[in-house]
């Protein structure tokens, strides 16, 4: 994992790897931003699953979202994810991306996904994200980050 040192500013500190992927468990909101077919930029907020193990990131989308026809065309990709309550914490990075069209390998990540975001895979929405990812109008998109970049204002570094 190559995370970024003196990118906290005055701030807050720079997290630890272990701070990273606790961090990153939570039921938080990735914001991804793409690059359009004018140039110009495009964020949208996703539910994503990270593994701890390869540090990489999936997130799951409609295979005619205008994030997804961004990423076909240029495969790299920025995102942030951050807490709105105090005391702040974020992680973002840079990361290349590779599409999954295999419905039978995106399953199991759109399940890792729901049961992160919504705690079960009965609920009605879980089974609409699944029945789409089942019916093949949903990818998965793996997304390798080239670095993190990190700052977490609840440490003792913090300058108030």
């Amino acid at each position: 994992m190559n995370i970024l040192q003196n990118t906290a500013e005055s701030t807050g500190k720079v997290m630890t790897e272990d701070e990273i992927n606790s961090f990153l468990q939570g039921t938080l909101n990735l914001h991804l931003g793409t690059v359009d077919e004018k140039g110009e930029p495009n964020i949208q907020p996703v539910w994503f699953h990270h593994d701890t193990e390869s540090h990489k990131i999936f997130i799951s989308t409609y295979a005619n979202s205008k994030k997804m026809k961004n990423m076909q065309k240029n495969p790299l990709v920025y995102f942030s994810i951050d807490e709105d309550k105090f005391p702040y914490r974020c992680v973002k990075g840079k990361a290349t991306v590779s599409i999954s069209e295999n419905i039978s390998e995106n399953i199991p990540i759109v399940e890792k996904i729901c049961l992160k975001q919504i705690g079960t895979l009965d609920d009605p929405f879980s089974q609409m994200i699944l029945d789409t990812a089942k019916s093949g109008n949903s990818f998965v998109v793996e997304m390798t980050p080239k670095f993190f970049s990190t700052w977490d204002m609840s440490g003792d570094n913090v300058e108030h």
